[in-house]
């Protein structure tokens, strides 16, 4: 037989070399699938057999094609998303899911807003169409999402300074920025906080963006190292992007204070780097959506040309309608214009245009100021749900705590998460042994818990932080 036909087969079961014993096996192991009235030909097919000869003797052999996609590998678990599998497949009743960053209602069920559900109505009763959107998306959400980022009344709006175009949420948004990046910077470095979200290097990576850590967590005080994130984005080559959290940093939520942003802002002036906001909870972490949107604004305020992604399914409770946009803040309305078509080219080939179902929705809770002002009042119920039990869970890890630690960090931080300061064994621990799941980095999600948990998961945190090392 060829050498040819022998490249497709990667095992092959030699007849002729195994035992009488083993050959009568192997015989009544393939009986059953002989039928009746057909040959073995017609039961094996000829491209599965072949016979070749082997020092006189006849062997016959089995040929197994080999896949195309043999050389893929097993992709890791993604480490967020691989908490909630965890979590389903735990059957203790106690079990607490604070790995997903979803709000939660005080009985632990996902959260419909009320104004959402009428904002659905209004395009049901209008009797709106599904036809494609343009390539940067629906053009009254594009323009409350920058009304609502800016500021109505910001010159930088009056001026036409702004390029907006409706994103996949807030990843896909970060995408199209990331890419618009290594184009038109090409080897421009961006800088991210260690630690950092964990899909931003993911994001960087895939578009092919060097990225570089600057500090900004402090272990020992559980807080910011504000001098080491200043001393970090110095030493950044100049025109650097400098990715910063607008509000609420996930995964620490320990955000600068108005004083230190300004040193933020100044030191980025000082070095002509490039400031790029990832907004993902404006509203969601005070409550209030211009208190949010403060350290955008005072950049802009100075100046400063910047990116800013945007998200809503925080806000607004629309996690699977992938709803956000990318604001670029130029220095005129001539670069806008340029900047926003080729944002459009870049988004073209990679998703065509964006879904247009939660972009109605926005549009139409930011546009109507009935609606608008009922969401506010919702934001401020969620965000306050959140702020109670921040509270509760720390009470009871001080009451529980007879060692006389100082927990007070956890009311210093503000959003939907908090970072307890537990490692990676202790982080097991909590799962393990208390069926408590968050992500190894010590982060838990505030929104995923209920008052009526707090003490319990006080009890998960004061065994895993002193007897787990």
């Amino acid at each position: 037989m060829p050498s040819s036909s022998f490249a497709m087969a990667s095992t092959m079961f030699s007849l002729a070399s195994v035992t009488p014993s083993a050959s009568i096996s192997l015989q009544d192991n393939l009986k059953p699938k002989l039928k009746l009235g057909t040959s073995s030909q017609r039961a094996f097919p000829r491209k599965d057999f072949m016979k070749a000869k082997s020092n006189g003797r006849t062997t016959m052999a089995v040929a197994v094609n080999v896949s195309r996609f043999e050389g893929i590998t097993m992709a890791p678990p993604d480490p967020i998303l691989g908490v909630s599998e965890a979590f389903k497949a735990d059957t203790n009743e106690l079990k607490l899911n604070l790995g997903v960053g979803a709000y939660r209602t005080e009985d632990l069920q996902p959260y419909v807003l009320n104004v959402v559900k009428k904002a659905e109505n209004l395009i049901l009763e209008r009797g709106e169409n599904k036809e494609y959107l343009p390539i940067e998306g629906l053009a009254a959400f594009n323009k409350v999402t920058a009304e609502l980022l800016f500021g109505k009344d910001n010159p930088v709006l009056q001026q036409q300074r702004v390029a907006t175009i409706q994103g996949l949420s807030g990843t896909g948004s970060l995408r199209i920025a990331a890419a618009l990046i290594e184009r038109y910077f090409p080897g421009s470095k961006i800088l991210i906080s260690s630690p950092t979200w964990g899909n931003h290097k993911n994001i960087f990576n895939d578009a092919r963006v060097p990225w570089s850590e600057y500090r900004y967590y402090d272990p020992k005080t559980v807080g910011l190292d504000f001098a080491g994130m200043i001393e970090d984005i110095k030493a950044a080559p100049e025109g650097s992007f400098i990715l910063l959290h607008g509000c609420a940093h996930n995964p620490t939520g320990i955000d600068p204070t108005p004083e230190q942003w300004e040193k933020i802002a100044d030191v980025i002036q000082e070095k002509n780097h490039i400031p790029f906001f990832d907004v993902a909870y404006q509203g969601f972490a005070s409550g209030s959506l211009d208190e949010d949107a403060s350290s955008v604004r005072m950049f802009a305020a100075r100046g400063m040309e910047l990116l800013v992604a945007q998200s809503y399914s925080k806000n607004l409770g629309l996690y699977g309608e992938r709803i956000g946009a990318i604001n670029v803040l130029c220095s005129s309305a001539d670069a806008a214009t340029r900047v926003k078509s080729q944002l459009k080219r870049l988004a073209r080939p990679m998703y065509s245009n964006p879904p247009i179902h939660g972009a109605k929705i926005v549009a139409n809770v930011v546009g109507t100021p009935e609606l608008f002002s009922e969401w506010k009042e919702e934001m401020e119920m969620m965000a306050g749900r959140i702020k109670s039990v921040r509270q509760k869970l720390y009470d009871s890890l001080s009451a529980k705590d007879k060692s006389g630690k100082d927990w007070s960090f956890i009311l210093k931080q503000i959003g939907m998460f908090s970072f307890t300061g537990l490692n990676k064994a202790q982080s097991e621990n909590m799962a393990d042994k208390w069926h408590v799941y968050m992500t190894k980095d010590g982060r838990i999600s505030l929104a995923g818990l209920s008052a009526a948990k707090c003490e319990y998961l006080a009890d998960a945190i004061i065994d895993s932080y002193y007897n787990v090392s």
